[in-house]
């Protein structure tokens, strides 16, 4: 992941048993329309993304495969990159269900997530294990259609 950064000697991130947290700048996921994007940053061993802004399609694929995006203010970004940059090893603290990001002092800051991700991410469900849960319900439906319409197999 961006090796040519991770040789600078200000880059924080050095090996996959680093932080699983990464703060970025805003608008980060922009040009990364595909879900390999999401897939490095989950192989690296992040599994939240907190920033100001991300780019849409990036947004749907990170819920989509399973990594959070924690949407705050800029200012709450400064003030996390300040901490991490001043408390290295020092550990945050990520609450999906109370959608928090809190550091060791008690400090706490919210973050903006859909409700329909949140719920997904929080049951540990992708689209499709999500319309899994209605497997009977579709199946009944299907039962009940005429037989000269169209069907799902």
């Amino acid at each position: 992941l961006h090796t040519a950064y991770r040789r600078q000697r200000q880059m924080c991130i050095r090996d996959r048993s680093g932080p699983t947290i990464l703060i970025v700048g805003p608008d980060f996921g922009i040009g990364s329309s595909r879900e390999h994007a999401v897939w490095a940053l989950q192989n690296y061993g992040f599994k939240v993304v907190v920033g100001s802004r991300f780019a849409d399609i990036f947004r749907n694929n990170s819920g989509n495969n399973g990594l959070l995006l924690a949407q705050v203010d800029p200012e709450v970004v400064e003030k996390l990159w300040d901490f991490a940059e001043h408390n290295p090893g020092e550990k945050l603290t990520v609450s999906l269900e109370d959608k928090t990001i809190s550091l060791p002092d008690g400090t706490s800051h919210p973050f903006e997530i859909d409700d329909a991700t949140r719920q997904r991410l929080l049951a540990g469900l992708d689209a499709i294990g999500e319309t899994l849960e209605y497997a009977d319900d579709i199946a009944a439906y299907e039962a009940r259609r005429s037989s000269f319409m169209p069907t799902t197999a």
